[in-house]
Parts: structure tokens; C-alpha cells; sequence
């Protein structure tokens, strides 16, 4: 009896095999990839111009992170402050590291910037307002993390839509009085659920969920 299949198509199940193990193997690896690291940038913790310690300033001096970062409840950008920031201290007081303050204060007299390297990076098709997340009671910490125990500033959320999205349909969970957004360490007062829905209606809060709330 003649053969219906030609002899190569013995060879079809194995190749289908072989390309289901490749597939499998890929995705596996970019599944990995995209929760990685390197992809999401926690734990990027750039090297900046001047050695500079919240763990310092912002732990042990107990500085307000508004002290510096003047206008997050204003602007849709979180601000670096100004060299004349830095120099309302350092213009008197030294450091154990007089070698970076001197960095500082010639920033001062030559009225040259201070180049400091941006720590959170959003894509261009992301839209963020920090001033609307701060004045709503979005702490500090809940993005940025317990920065006042940081030597140096590293990223310690993911920053995808998946995490924002965590919050845009739970906000109750992560609101705190507006009057706390600064504080490291946060404690509430009564049962965070509780407290967090009094918050919500207090303050209409009703992030969006939808592609085009931070899409455009």
C-alpha cells in the first residue's frame, strides 16, 4: 500500500515539539525579565555629582522632604532643590565630608546648576502628577520608600501600571491624612481601611482606571 504522507512529515511532531519548548522557554524568560530589576529599575541607584545622605538629613536632622523638594504639592514634577537650598545650611555649617560641601559652594559662586541624576523614570506615554497624588495623601514613603534610612537614594517600586493600578482601585488602602504625606514611618490611627475611606470621601477621591486617564 502506497504511504499517504511523505517521509518528511515523520519529522512534523518533533518539530512541533522542539518550537513549543522554545516558545515555553521564552516566555518564561521575558515573564521573568519583565518582573526583573533590570526592567522595572528597583534597586537603580544612580551615582550623583554630590555624595548626598538622606539617611542624614532627611533620618537623623529629621528635614522634611518639603524642606527641599519645595513644590510637589504644586507642580506636576517632584523638584531637586536649588543650590541656594543646600547653602542656606552649608553657607555656615561643614560636614564630615568637606570635600562634597566644597562642590556645593562652588555651584553657589560660579551660579552653576548642581547636575543631580533623576532616580524615578516614567515613559513619555505615561502621564504622572505629583501634586495630585500629594495633596490627596499619597506619602511619601509609599512611592519612594523609607528614604530617610537611605545612604543613597534607590528606586524600590516597580513603577509599572500594574503597581499604580494597585492603588487607583484600592485607594482606601493606601491613603493617609494629608498632613502625614511626609512622614517616614507612617502609623495610622485607627484601622487603616476605616481611615481610608473616610479619606476617599473627604477628599472625592476617585483615581481613574481607564487607558486614557494616564494615556494620552
Amino acid at each position: 500500500m502506497a504511504q499517504i504522507f511523505p517521509k518528511w512529515a515523520n519529522e512534523v511532531p518533533h518539530q512541533i515539539l522542539l518550537g513549543l519548548t522554545i516558545l515555553a522557554t521564552v516566555t518564561v524568560a521575558g515573564v521573568w525579565y519583565y518582573f526583573s530589576p533590570e526592567y522595572t529599575d528597583v534597586g537603580y541607584a544612580p551615582e550623583q555629582p554630590i555624595a548626598y545622605s538622606h539617611k542624614l538629613h532627611a533620618g537623623k536632622l529629621d528635614i522634611d522632604c518639603q524642606y527641599c523638594h519645595t513644590n510637589v504639592e504644586k507642580s506636576k514634577h517632584a523638584n531637586v532643590p536649588a543650590t541656594q537650598t543646600c547653602m542656606n545650611c552649608h553657607s555656615q555649617i561643614d560636614s564630615n565630608n568637606p570635600e562634597e560641601v566644597e562642590k556645593i559652594r562652588e555651584s553657589w559662586k560660579s551660579d552653576e546648576s548642581i547636575e543631580w541624576v533623576r532616580v524615578h523614570n516614567l515613559p513619555d506615554y505615561a502621564y504622572f502628577n505629583h501634586a495630585a497624588h500629594v495633596n490627596v495623601g499619597v506619602g511619601c514613603e509609599t512611592c519612594h520608600g523609607r528614604v530617610d534610612r537611605m545612604e543613597v537614594v534607590s528606586q524600590k517600586e516597580p513603577l509599572s501600571m500594574s503597581w499604580c493600578l494597585d492603588c487607583h482601585r484600592n485607594p482606601e488602602q493606601y491613603v493617609r491624612p494629608v498632613e502625614e504625606v511626609t512622614t517616614m514611618g507612617y502609623e495610622p490611627k485607627k484601622e487603616q481601611l476605616e481611615l481610608g475611606r473616610e479619606l476617599v470621601a473627604k477628599h472625592n477621591i476617585a483615581p481613574p482606571t481607564y487607558c486614557q486617564g494616564c494615556h494620552y
